[in-house]
């Protein structure tokens, strides 16, 4: 990937900081007015601020969009977005067991690039995503997860950065975990598909994210889904 594109990188999770706690635990946490919706099982995405759709309306974000299409698709599953911004691996590790309250089928796991940006060591990044997982299938021994694989930019280093690529499908091997190769492909340093400030995606991009993820995500839930039946 072009150096500009992954330096570009850079903003989309340092600018996180402004965390939205409230909006976060609502989304998580909250009881649909629809009975038939809350009995349904859950598709727990944990991220970062591409998660939480930072900038837009709760319904651009992606986990709203791939809600959209699962109903298309006709298959029963409810989106819980517990993106934050500025979210990293030992943030989401904190409040894993206050998500897994409620029974999760799928985790969608997107978290890492922060960890990244502060320059935190590799091997505790890997441990704490590692944690989420086994917490996750330990509370819900069926539970499937895909991992989001994200880059970080080339001024933290050639090394770091290869290790740092290579961390995300190692993960997805390791638990037998379906794997979003890189999940802004053809969004990062793509003017068009970002807002004003070049690193958060705008409607359109977070639409390219939610193609994305449900390539990935769609054969997971069906295979759910004939299990079940």
């Amino acid at each position: 990937m072009r150096y500009s594109v992954l330096l570009s990188l850079v903003g989309v999770f340092a600018c996180g900081e402004r965390a939205e706690p409230a909006r976060v635990r609502e989304q998580a946490v909250g009881v649909p007015a629809d009975s038939t919706a809350s009995a349904k099982p859950v598709v727990l995405f944990l991220g970062t601020s591409l998660t939480a759709g930072l900038g837009l309306s709760e319904s651009e974000a992606y986990p709203a969009l791939v809600q959209q299409k699962l109903d298309s698709a006709g298959l029963s599953f409810r989106v819980i977005n517990a993106g934050e911004s500025g979210g990293t691996s030992a943030g989401g590790l904190r409040r894993i067991d206050w998500l897994l309250k409620q029974p999760v089928s799928v985790l969608v796991l997107e978290l890492g690039a922060n960890d990244a940006l502060r320059g935190q060591d590799l091997d505790a990044t890997r441990r704490n995503l590692q944690e989420i997982i086994d917490r996750t299938r330990a509370a819900y021994p069926g539970a499937e997860v895909v991992i989001a694989g994200m880059q970080a930019p080339p001024n933290l280093g050639e090394r770091y950065t290869t290790e740092f690529r290579a961390m995300f499908p190692n993960l997805a091997r390791r638990n037998h975990a379906a794997l979003i190769p890189f999940l802004l492909e053809g969004v990062a340093a793509v003017g068009e598909l970002n807002q004003a400030d070049g690193i958060h995606p705008n409607a359109e991009g977070q639409c390219r994210l939610a193609d994305h993820v449900w390539k990935v995500l769609e054969p997971v839930l069906q295979g759910i889904e004939r299990r079940k039946g």
